[in-house]
């Protein structure tokens, strides 16, 4: 153990018993919180704590998960109860002053669950539908700690995996073991972690970069956000150490403009490790220097592209790079890169802290670790959810999120999103598992789950999907360019009635092109809504366009290759397609055949 780490420790572990021997009381005042008006429920109890005389703390934290009980208060008092208040506007705030604060009793009305200790009348927070099952790692701190806190941080055992990897361990060892972990890349390719490292770390150059991608733009995601909002302290932790592992001098975390409690939260995060000697030069007081910035991007989604975030950072527009080279050899400012997701990036300290071993015996054979999901759509407990891989989408839907709150059948799920698929309800057995849903054809993605009932049309949510593909696309390649937009129109027939018979063919051809001639995986995978609902629900757009049958429905075939070698995180396989159908329409009978669309 370094000195400086040493001396950070015990004043962290001194400040966190002062924090607990007097009431504490934590507001979620991240995105979710803030939206449900926890701004309002903040000011009131500063105001009410202040006049009552309590000598009490009041921290903002970011979102537990429970985002269906914002705003959520969490009140702890030394030697009594800590309790959860769910959905607490201002003006239940006196009573839970007077009564729980200060009088030390639980206002049960209120509450949601305990936390740490029994209180009659209330279920544990672990006991809630939507916390069973959850294993967290990279949300450990969610809802516990105040997220630019250095020494909270520190006192939940932060920064130990990087004091490790710098006393204990040589750069090569770091990488060896994230590669042991069988950690794979969080953001939607589920490449190797420790391998993808491997490529920068064999790179001579004196002045390389680690780059963490916030860019998260598509609808239904919001995990990378929500780890930065609850705790970007793991996130800096994790990209110091993949900076020593790899050798590289300087890290940046590209955030999407708009997203602004995350990006406070990073910055400020990220000015205290500079006052204590974390970053900079000799970090924790060894011969390894390291600094972190962030640079704001997007307001597209493609800049999520690694190629296309580098572009960004350097001021020129979102458009991905032709590669060869690919960024471990040439990348932002030219110099060599390693871009990751968020979520990756923030498994590392723990899995360097508690060794490779711990986090390879979660999840399954080649699915090691947690996967954190975001629920929203028609479900009974929307929010984020962190969960062993190993679980089956019926678990996490039904169990967790409680199903449909009216009672109705779910009729699919949209994953991995909007260039994702469709997953019909029959298939909800699958097992959360990165190869097991790509051999059935699904993305589990960045971890969008959006459940629709069976009042929605999958023809609609297809069309919505395809217009935000359309309008997000860079324009740098034609067969993108041009074939969302085509893609668009067809849809937009189907959808007000006006089909032509030759539209199923005119969608597949579309696709194919889009697939084989796109620079990027915003093209390659631009078809893949539509391919994935024509295979679960192919009669429901046969009824949209009003009467035709097909004897085969357009379907891509053969197998995807990669180009120019391993893919990596954040890259897509260059498909080698062909199309080995006839497709002939039928006029038919349809009898019920208009679903009715919501």
């Amino acid at each position: 153990m370094t000195e400086v780490f040493d001396r950070l420790l015990a004043t962290a572990m001194d400040r966190w018993a002062e924090l607990n021997a007097r009431p504490w009381i934590r507001v979620s005042t991240g995105m979710m919180g803030t939206a449900a008006g926890a701004r309002d429920t903040l000011g009131a109890l500063r105001h009410d704590v202040a006049q009552s005389g309590i000598q009490a703390t009041i921290s903002e934290v970011g979102t537990t998960g429970l985002c269906y009980a914002e705003p959520l208060v969490d009140v702890s008092i030394p030697g009594g109860a800590r309790v959860l208040y769910a959905n607490l506007g201002p003006e239940r705030v006196p009573e839970i002053v007077e009564r729980h604060i200060k009088g030390g009793q639980p206002v049960l009305e209120f509450a949601l669950a305990s936390v740490d200790s029994d209180v009659r009348g209330l279920p544990r927070r672990e006991q809630l539908p939507m916390m069973q099952h959850q294993v967290r790692i990279a949300l450990r701190n969610a809802g516990e700690i105040e997220p630019a806190n250095l020494y909270h941080y520190i006192a939940r055992g932060g920064f130990a995996g990087l004091d490790k990897a710098l006393n204990e361990m040589q750069p090569d060892e770091v990488v060896q073991e994230v590669r042991n972990s069988g950690l794979r890349g969080r953001g939607g390719a589920a490449f190797s972690t420790g391998t993808k490292w491997s490529f920068l770390a064999g790179n001579p150059s004196p002045s390389k970069y680690i780059l963490c991608n916030c860019e998260e733009g598509d609808p239904g995601a919001f995990n990378d956000k929500t780890i930065l909002d609850t705790d970007p302290l793991t996130l800096i932790e994790g990209c110091i150490i993949a900076g020593y592992a790899t050798g590289a001098s300087n890290g940046i975390v590209f955030i999407r403009h708009g997203h602004d409690s995350p990006i406070e939260r990073t910055r400020a995060a990220i000015r205290a490790c500079y006052s204590n000697g974390i970053l900079g030069r000799r970090v924790m007081g060894t011969d390894f220097s390291f600094d972190i910035e962030v640079s704001l991007v997007g307001e597209s989604y493609v800049a999520g592209e690694e190629t296309a975030l580098m572009e960004a950072v350097e001021g020129k527009r979102s458009m991905p790079r032709f590669r060869p080279p690919f960024p471990a050899a040439y990348g932002v400012w030219g110099k060599p890169s390693n871009i990751n997701n968020i979520k990756t990036i923030s498994y590392v300290p723990e899995i360097i802290r508690r060794g490779a071993a711990w986090f390879n015996g979660i999840g399954t054979e080649k699915s090691s670790g947690t996967a954190i999901a975001c629920l929203s759509g028609d479900i009974l407990y929307p929010g984020l959810v962190e969960v062993p891989f190993g679980l089956t989408m019926r678990q996490v839907v039904e169990d967790l999120g409680g199903g449909d709150p009216d009672g109705k059948q779910i009729k699919f799920l949209q994953t991995g999103g909007p260039l994702g698929g469709v997953l019909p309800a029959e298939q909800l057995d699958m097992v959360l598992d990165y190869d097991a849903m790509a051999a059935a054809g699904a993305m589990f993605g960045s971890g969008g789950l959006i459940v629709c009932n069976e009042t929605r049309s999958v023809v609609d949510l297809v069309r919505n999907l395809l217009a935000f593909d359309q309008m997000e696309s860079c324009g740098k390649c034609f067969p993108c360019r041009l074939g969302t937009s085509h893609l668009l129109e067809v849809l937009d027939r189907i959808c007000a009635g006006e089909s032509h018979d030759g539209d199923m063919d005119l969608m597949a051809r579309i696709g194919a092109n889009l697939r084989a001639g796109s620079l990027c995986g915003h093209g390659q995978l631009g078809y893949n809504p539509v391919d994935s609902a024509l295979k679960h629900f192919g009669d429901e757009f046969l009824a949209q366009m009003g009467g035709y049958s097909p004897l085969s429905i357009p379907r891509f075939v053969g197998p995807l290759t990669t180009r120019r070698g391993a893919q990596a995180d954040g890259e897509t396989p260059t498909a080698r397609v062909k199309l080995d159908f006839v497709v002939k329409l039928e006029p038919v009978a349809l009898t019920n055949a208009v679903l009715e669309a919501d």
